[in-house]
């Protein structure tokens, strides 16, 4: 039986690291052994901004990639918790009854939609105004020497 409430907290909270695709699909699933590496190339890229000022283009390119990947754990939390608990069962927990404790919704669920609201929607911004600030301040860096 896979639990709706936990799948949802394990991807908010673990998904980009793939916890939510290992508890559903198991430790074969492809997609959740690949889920590490763009997590990790985004840590790598505050490690090297910390390092190397906020300056260094390598670091402003990786560490969207991990702002991107919290913000679709975030969307994919929020669609395992508004999903209905028949479509849940029917899909995760073949075996149960379309009304199993295990697809239901309780508050902790809730709890868990609006937290993933919450921090998807700041990773999204976040990594979308770091992006554009860095590209634009990197066209006028350009423009400004194609100019002298």
């Amino acid at each position: 039986m896979k639990n709706k409430t936990l799948t949802t907290w394990l991807t908010f909270l673990g998904g980009p690291l793939g916890l939510h695709r290992f508890y559903l699909h198991g430790l074969s699933d492809t997609l959740g052994w690949a889920m590490p590496i763009p997590t990790a190339l985004g840590i790598y890229g505050i490690q090297r901004m910390q390092q190397f000022g906020v300056d260094d283009a390598l670091s402003w390119l990786l560490i969207p990639l991990l702002g991107f990947t919290m913000a679709a754990c975030a969307l994919t939390a929020i669609v395992f918790g508004l999903t209905s608990t028949e479509k849940w069962n029917a899909r995760y927990n073949s075996a149960a009854a379309p009304d199993a404790r295990a697809g239901q919704t309780s508050w902790l669920t809730i709890l868990a939609v609006a937290a993933a609201l919450l921090g998807g929607t700041t990773a999204l911004t976040a990594s979308l105004a770091l992006s554009f600030q860095h590209y634009f301040e990197f066209q006028v860096e350009e423009a400004r020497k194609i100019s002298q």
